[in-house]
């Protein structure tokens, strides 16, 4: 059933459209989905691997190993996005690239490394947490109010 808009389209609109569905390129959506999977799945199977490497070597608890962890995942993603390797697992991984805290250390260096020719301080310091800004407010945010929340439950139930 046409919707309200596509009646009010004149005839040469649909024409249009039909013009451009000819021409649009067919997106492989099954394929990029299992590409994102797979990629992400490297990535936290590496942060999984490093986790482990912790709890071995430097004899982390299962609590503690994960803040060295996480550092690690995005310093590495950091520097793979200085070499420019990052920018091609993106290409190749989509958002399975994204998703995980590497996306997080990539989307920072890569507005660093954008606005580097404009100065240290006007360009990558102004610039650094642009993309990233937001990830760290709604972040802290969210975390308040989980806390905030929390706080306030305990203390109705007397602290169970």
């Amino acid at each position: 059933m046409p919707s309200k808009k596509d009646k009010q389209k004149t005839p040469q609109q649909k024409q249009y459209e039909k013009l451009e569905q000819q021409f649009e390129t067919k997106r492989p959506v099954a394929k990029n989905c299992l590409k994102a999977f797979f990629v992400g799945g490297l990535i936290c199977m590496i942060g999984q691997v490093l986790s482990y490497f912790y709890l071995y070597f430097f004899h982390f608890t299962e609590q503690t190993s994960g803040n060295p962890t996480t550092a690690t995942v995005i310093f590495f993603s950091m520097l793979l996005t200085g070499f420019g390797i990052y920018d091609r697992i993106g290409q190749f991984g989509g958002a399975g690239s994204a998703v995980p805290v590497s996306g997080f250390g990539n989307s920072i260096i890569s507005a660093a490394i954008e606005h580097k020719t404009e100065g240290f301080v006007l360009g990558v310091g102004g610039n650094i947490f642009k993309l990233a800004g937001s990830v760290i407010l709604f972040g802290v945010f969210s975390a308040f109010v989980v806390a905030l929340i929390k706080t306030i439950i305990l203390t109705l139930t007397g602290g169970m």
